[in-house]
């Protein structure tokens, strides 16, 4: 069904749980229409996100995802499109990491480095050749990819996921050459976000232990939570026209410790 209302429309990978969820939450306060996308796994989560999204007035559909298929990410921004009449941004959020000291390099099969990339550099690439087409439509498309700190600095969860996220800042990079004038892509590029990746891979006694080493080094005292990402995405996406090619850190001040 083709729904010609002019309300803009947002696809968000990896919006189940943590960061993508906030921002869907997010787009939804804002007005937006949203396409939560997920894995199979997590289709009863992002369902309850959809639902939350609709108490706040906005029309919301939730569609099976696997960024790594190429096939399913055509479809899915297809589907997008048909079923809201057009898209106008896309966030990159789907990512994976598994937490594997970054010295120990016989600990990082080469198939932990494939799954890494795949999802995260290449899932993202993927979605936004698919998405393309519709965002160009939209005559006022934008794109947020997720890198982190990671990807800055070289630090993180492993080699793998430090080096899938460099590559992603420049992806960025090239996607904002390639895609513009029509559209904008820019990159957030957070540190450590409670509730976050890590909180979905680590053991509670690991996790509380990162967590108590970024408050008492970070600057700002305090722990990043989803809903400040989502904040940044939707500026980045729905704000000032002029930002293109940009990659944010917000890291509550980690990045000034060199």
């Amino acid at each position: 069904m083709t729904n010609c209302d002019n309300t803009p429309v947002v696809l968000i990978t990896g919006a189940a749980t943590g960061i993508g969820a906030a921002c869907a939450r997010a787009f939804a306060r804002s007005n937006w229409r949203v396409a939560i996308t997920t894995l199979a796994a997590t289709t009863a989560e992002a369902e309850a996100v959809r639902a939350e999204c609709e108490a706040m007035g906005a029309a919301a559909l939730v569609v099976a995802l696997d960024v790594t298929n190429d096939d399913n990410c055509r479809a899915v921004a297809l589907e997008v499109e048909r079923h809201f009449g057009r898209l106008d941004g896309l966030v990159n959020c789907a990512g994976v990491t598994r937490f594997i000291p970054h010295a120990d390099l016989e600990a990082l099969p080469s198939s932990e480095f494939g799954r890494t990339n795949d999802v995260n550099v290449l899932g993202t690439f993927q979605m936004i050749r698919a998405c393309r087409g519709a965002l160009e439509r939209s005559g006022n498309g934008a794109i947020v990819n997720y890198s982190s700190i990671a990807g800055l600095s070289g630090v993180g969860s492993s080699v793998a996921y430090a080096a899938s996220k460099g590559a992603v800042i420049s992806l960025t990079l090239s996607m904002a050459r390639a895609l513009a004038p029509h559209i904008r892509v820019n990159a957030v590029a957070p540190g450590y976000v409670a509730g976050g990746l890590p909180s979905r891979v680590l053991e509670p006694a690991a996790l509380a232990a990162v967590e108590a080493k970024y408050l008492e080094t970070q600057p700002l005292k305090t722990l990043l939570q989803p809903d400040d990402i989502a904040a940044l995405t939707v500026f980045l996406v729905a704000g000032p026209a002029g930002i293109t090619g940009e990659i944010i850190r917000m890291d509550n001040g980690l990045h000034l410790n060199g």
